[in-house]
C-alpha cells in the first residue's frame, strides 16, 4: 500500500465502489475524512478517520478500501481513536 500516493481531495470508496468519504489528509497512520462526509446526527460536522490498514489500493484519484462501504464506515474513528 502506497500511503504516499494518498492526497487531499481523493475519493475514498469501499471494495464495492460505494463512496465512503473524501480525503482531507493523512496523519498518524490514518486517513482524515472531510467533515462533509461525517455522517448524520451527532456525527455530522466533525472529522472522522479511517485506519490506513483498511486501504487495499490507490486507483487514480480513488482510495479503495478492503471492506465494502457499509462495513468500512463501522471502522471509522473519532480523532481520539475511539470508534464512531
Amino acid at each position: 500500500m502506497a500511503k504516499d500516493k494518498i492526497v487531499q481531495n481523493m475519493e475514498v470508496i469501499g471494495a464495492d465502489g460505494v463512496h465512503v468519504g473524501t480525503v482531507a489528509g493523512v496523519a498518524n497512520g490514518r486517513i482524515r475524512l472531510a467533515k462533509r462526509d461525517s455522517g448524520e446526527g451527532q456525527h455530522k460536522g466533525h472529522t472522522h478517520f479511517v485506519d490506513l490498514g483498511l486501504v487495499a489500493d490507490v486507483e487514480g484519484q480513488r482510495v479503495r478500501l478492503s471492506a465494502n462501504a457499509a462495513v468500512a464506515v463501522t471502522f471509522e474513528e473519532e480523532q481520539s481513536g475511539k470508534p464512531v
